[in-house]
């Protein structure tokens, strides 16, 4: 269609297509909420409480730890640890179990990757040396044994994934453990551990569960064999 210009042109201006803007599409604006220390302790905590009686404290230490549930009834629900207390009847350890609540609960609010302190806990060795718990699991420390309470707390609520056996990785441990005891005439057991009283403890899971076997060390805890 042609258009006459009846005024005079003071000025002109070449007009480009403009490019069709693509339809968005609405994002979701849902971001999951993570631990970290501005989050408010609530009301309510879910708590499990753990007992332990190591040899070095006349009493036992009942260790509380609290969790908080974040992003509750959403498909990004988590549980994660929020605080820890340690009670017991002894007033011996008193002064730096306060002060490993504390510090460990501080870890737990702040948020991000916690479970270096299992790590860090059980690296923790008594100078008068460790000892043996129930089951044959060696602990260097009574810290030690506090580290293995979180790391086991960690796994229930599923922040720590738990290493399982297979099926036939225990039956063949099973079958060497009834190898090896029909080999030995004074194989009774001590009242303390579930293995063989002669095995010695595993630098992999600190259990007391290795044997020799036609000359290989193998684990009847965990499975580690130095012949593979």
């Amino acid at each position: 269609m042609t258009v006459k210009i009846t005024k005079k042109i003071v000025g002109y201006q070449v007009k480009k297509a403009e490019a069709a803007t693509p339809e968005t599409k609405a994002e979701n604006t849902f971001a999951p909420v993570e631990m970290n220390e501005s989050i408010a302790r609530p009301e309510f905590l879910l708590g499990s409480t753990y007992k332990i009686k190591p040899p070095v404290s006349e009493h036992a230490l009942y260790i509380t730890i609290n969790d908080i549930l974040l992003n509750e009834d959403t498909d990004h629900e988590i549980r994660r640890p929020y605080e820890v207390f340690i009670n017991s009847k002894s007033m011996e350890h008193y002064q730096w179990v306060i002060g490993l609540t504390r510090v460990i609960s501080a870890v737990f609010r702040k948020g991000g990757d916690v479970t270096f302190l299992v790590e860090e806990l059980s690296s923790v060795y008594d100078p008068n040396g460790g000892y043996y718990k129930k089951g044959g699991v060696f602990m260097p420390s009574l810290v030690a044994e506090i580290g293995a309470v979180i790391e086991k707390h960690m796994k229930a609520i599923g922040l720590i994934e738990t290493e399982e056996l297979s099926d036939h990785t225990k039956k063949i441990l099973a079958e060497k453990r009834a190898e090896f005891e029909s080999k030995q005439s004074n194989s009774a057991n001590d009242s303390d551990t579930a293995f063989p009283a002669n095995a010695t403890v595993c630098k992999k899971c600190s259990t007391k569960a290795v044997i020799v076997m036609d000359g290989c060390k193998t684990c009847l805890n965990c499975g580690d064999s130095k012949c593979g």
